[in-house]
């Protein structure tokens, strides 16, 4: 069996990079992303809602310019105090 962790991903970069977020339904996405990625060019498609309504899933997709920007950015999302979750 192949143990992920150990292995390092291969990109060549500069690249199309996607992250999911999860937030409360009533937070806005636009000032979320805003806050994070400043006047970065980037997209957001809504996802999913969860079964009860109380939270949306939203996919982010912009360039990352190198390893460094794609795990700082991931950083950035994952201290958001609105974010609740990164993917």
């Amino acid at each position: 069996m192949i143990d992920l962790s150990k292995e390092k991903l291969q990109l060549d970069y500069p690249c199309n990079w996607k992250y999911k977020i999860v937030i409360l339904e009533t937070t806005s996405v636009k000032t979320v992303t805003k806050e994070v990625f400043s006047d970065r060019p980037h997209s957001v498609k809504e996802s999913n809602v969860s079964k009860k309504g109380k939270f949306k899933s939203y996919t982010i997709e912009l360039i990352v310019d190198n390893e460094d920007d794609r795990k700082e950015l991931y950083s950035l999302l994952g201290k958001h105090s609105e974010i609740k979750m990164v993917l």
